[in-house]
Parts: C-alpha cells; sequence; structure tokens
C-alpha cells in the first residue's frame, strides 16, 4: 500500500469531497494561493476557485459565523481556523450559536460542518498558540471532536466529519503532518465514534489520543523488551467517546492509563476514567492511572516544554508502577 503524510491524507480527503459534493466549500485565512499555514489546502484553489476556497479577513468570528449560516441553508462548510487557541475568538457562533441551532429549532434545520483546526505542543510556538484545549468542546452538546493520530485515520474521519449532519471539531497536531503512513487509494470511511486497538495485550491497557498515541506505541514497544504486554486503545474520536471499545479491554487487562496532552485538571482523561468506573468498575485491579500535561500555559522554553507534556518514559513510569 502507498504511503503519504497525514497532511496529504487530509488534503486528499477535502479533495475527494469537494469533487463528490458541489456544496462543500472551504474557508478561512490564507488558505488558498498560500494553501493554508501548514499548507493542507495547498492545490485545491488552482482546482475548484476562489467560490469554493474562500480566504476571509483575520478574523475568526466571520469565519465560522459565516460557515454556520450557510450550513444552515445547505452547504457543508470546512472552516479553518489556524490555532486552537485562536478558537476563544469564535466561541459565541461555536457554543451559542452552530452547536444548538439544530435542537433549538427542533431538528428542522441541520449545521453540517467542519472546523478544522490544529494544537498541541512540541514546536516551541508559545503559549498561545500551542495548548491543547480539546476538552473545552466535549463539554458542548451538539458537537463531535475528533483527533486523529496517523495519516489513514486523518483522511478518513475528515471525509466522515464532511458527511456528518453536525457540526465537526477536527483537531489537528502540526507535529504529525509529517508524518507517513499507508492510505489505501480507494475511498474509505472511518466512522465516528469509533476507537480503534493499535496494539493488542492482555497486561494493561494505555487509552491515549492524537499525538500521544505516538509516543504511547514506543512506550508499549519498550515494555514488551521487559515482557509487558499493553494494549493501546486510540480513542480517535473523543466524543462521541467509543466506551464500548474500552470496556472490553478493561475488561481483558483490568488496569488501566490514561495518556493525554491537555493540562490534567478538567481534561478528556477526567471523563475516559468517570466512564470507566461507572461501567466496570468491578473489573479493576488498581486504581486508574493519568499521564497528563501539567496545569500550566505552554511554555516557550524546548526545555521547559518537554516538561509540560507527557512523553514515551512518562508512560512506561506510570505502567509499571501501576503493575
Amino acid at each position: 500500500m502507498r504511503k503519504v503524510t497525514y497532511r496529504e491524507a487530509l488534503t486528499e480527503a477535502m479533495r475527494e469531497e469537494m469533487r463528490r459534493d458541489s456544496s462543500v466549500f472551504l474557508i478561512g485565512e490564507d488558505i488558498g494561493i498560500y494553501g493554508g499555514v501548514y499548507g493542507v489546502t495547498k492545490g485545491l484553489f488552482e482546482e475548484f476557485g476562489e467560490r469554493r476556497v474562500r480566504d476571509t479577513p483575520i478574523s475568526e468570528a466571520v469565519i465560522v459565523g459565516s460557515a454556520t449560516g450557510a450550513a444552515a441553508v445547505g452547504a457543508r462548510p470546512v472552516a479553518e481556523i489556524m490555532y486552537v487557541n485562536f478558537m476563544t475568538f469564535c466561541m459565541d457562533q461555536i457554543v451559542n450559536q452552530a452547536a444548538k441551532m439544530r435542537y433549538m429549532f427542533g431538528g428542522k434545520i441541520t449545521v453540517p460542518m467542519v472546523i478544522r483546526t490544529q494544537g498541541g505542543a512540541g514546536s516551541s510556538c508559545a503559549a498561545q498558540h500551542s495548548e491543547s484545549l480539546e476538552s473545552w468542546f466535549i463539554h458542548v452538546p451538539g458537537l463531535k471532536v475528533v483527533m486523529p493520530s496517523t495519516p489513514y485515520d486523518a483522511k478518513g474521519l475528515l471525509k466522515s466529519s464532511i458527511r456528518d449532519d453536525n457540526v465537526v471539531i477536527f483537531i489537528e497536531h502540526n507535529l504529525l503532518y509529517n508524518n507517513k503512513g499507508e492510505v489505501p487509494e480507494e475511498e474509505y470511511l472511518v466512522p465516528l465514534g469509533n476507537a480503534d486497538i493499535k496494539r493488542e495485550g492482555t497486561d494493561v491497557t494505555v487509552i491515549a489520543y492524537s499525538r500521544i498515541v505516538l509516543h504511547a506505541l514506543e512506550a508499549a514497544a519498550t515494555l514488551a523488551e521487559e515482557g509487558i504486554s499493553v494494549e493501546l486503545i486510540d480513542l480517535r474520536t473523543i466524543t462521541p467517546l467509543d466506551i464500548d471499545t474500552i470496556t472490553e479491554s478493561v475488561k481483558k487487562t483490568g488496569r488501566v492509563v490514561i495518556c493525554e496532552a491537555d493540562c490534567k485538571t478538567g481534561g478528556v482523561g477526567a471523563e475516559v476514567l468517570s466512564q470507566i468506573v461507572e461501567h466496570v468498575f468491578d473489573y479493576l485491579d488498581g486504581p486508574i492511572i493519568r499521564v497528563a500535561g501539567r496545569d500550566t500555559p505552554i511554555p516557550y522554553s524546548p526545555l521547559l516544554e518537554s516538561v509540560a507534556v507527557p512523553d514515551k518514559d512518562d508512560i512506561i513510569k506510570a505502567v509499571k508502577e501501576l503493575l
């Protein structure tokens, strides 16, 4: 099977959906001739033109507000917000308008839109461009939140997100864009709400998503050399959460380590932990351990930044402590 980068997989997903459905269009800052700040929309302006690849002023409220209105009257916009931190400028449009419209109109309209953004630390972009804010959005009814870790998942999930009749927050990690992985040439979809077992094991269940999955895979390989069998679950979609896949794994291993890059307090892991306790508490053979980002703004210094977010060694340490 051919290998493409995470970036190329995303571009392919948008190109295929725009060719398939004329109601799909892109909107955002510098996504046209420039091709996006991370190059994800490169080449789409030349193929589809300015009516379907729309450059906007520097106003996140305009981007999401326009996309919301367009979605409500039948279009399928894919809006790009450069950094997840900049979602603060359009929270009213997301939380009070887009997420609520289908409910408040009694299902008479849908809001089929995707908001693509990127977040996460590791590139020394400092506190205003590097945070992991996904837990904000899982708290809002009406939003789906997707965070793929591989090119295969990125393409399949973005295509499914564009076809979904609800608002999807699609968060990418900038350090994943150049990663290569196997992606079929034929069309495929990855359903929203389905976790993926990236590695099967028997001793402990490790749950992760986005870039932390790669650290967890490295940790699992190292632990395997010491005779510790790790089952790694990639959530892929953090809302809706695939609790069925999680609980089946916990029943098998009896031990859980949850890994995430966002701040530990109020993070995604707290929700995952609580649902595990609610569903399969009696199967646990020990406490659930969370490996998460520190409760601090992301530092600019590469050394301090590396301390603020978890890595392979933190996961290995947590697994060994649990066992």
